[in-house]
């Protein structure tokens, strides 16, 4: 009986079952509404679980803040970047109001981060633009940005992590929209990074003897 069913004419010319599509993996990108209370918490906690392995392997963790204090929008990274300098004590900063990082030096500071350490773990931070109902929010994730995108910029990608504050509104003149940004917004996702860094990264520690 088996015979006949496995010799039936045509069952052994049937396509091989198709197996369903693999599951989509997860997304690695959090986000953080800077009007939430628990905004620096969350940011935080997700900043620590980010550099783990990192920090296993023993790499060194850098902070690049890429942007420029001549557009109110565009002074998110140097903003954050100055404050984090000023509230930890956290050695590797790089992009402040003093010494910001932006389109002319970008690429020559990346060399000299990849000639100072021998595998840099970058978290890359910059303003962006989006939706009108994800303006003011904080997103955090795996992988590198491309910064100057929303203004075409043709800037290489950066940074193992990044960290990106929705300051304004993108898809048109988006030069001016950065320039017109509310510097009252751009003050307070500053603060939300700086802090969340701060608390997320750790303040180094002091070995006495």
């Amino acid at each position: 009986m088996l015979n006949n069913i496995l010799n039936f004419p045509g069952l052994n010319k049937l396509s091989p079952i198709k197996q369903p599509p693999p599951a989509p993996e997860p997304t690695q990108e959090s986000r953080f509404n800077i009007a939430q209370p628990s905004a620096v918490y969350d940011l935080a906690m997700s900043v620590r679980t980010l550099v783990q392995g990192a920090r296993a392997e023993g790499r060194d963790i850098v902070v690049l803040c890429i942007g420029t204090d001549r557009s109110t929008g565009d002074s998110l990274g140097p903003l954050t970047g100055t404050k984090l300098k000023n509230i930890n004590l956290f050695p590797h900063i790089y992009g402040t109001l003093d010494d910001p990082v932006h389109a002319t030096n970008l690429e020559s500071m990346l060399k000299s981060i990849n000639t100072a350490f021998p595998a840099p773990f970058v978290i890359a931070v910059d303003a962006c633009l989006g939706k009108l109902e994800n303006v003011g929010y904080v997103t955090l994730g795996q992988g590198s940005l491309k910064p100057g995108a929303a203004v075409n910029k043709d800037l290489p990608p950066v940074g193992n992590a990044y960290i990106t504050g929705i300051v304004n509104v993108g898809g048109f003149m988006e030069h001016l929209v950065l320039q017109s940004t509310r510097l009252n917004l751009v003050m307070k996702m500053a603060d939300t990074i700086a802090h969340g860094l701060s608390f997320g990264l750790g303040r180094p520690q002091i070995h006495t003897q």
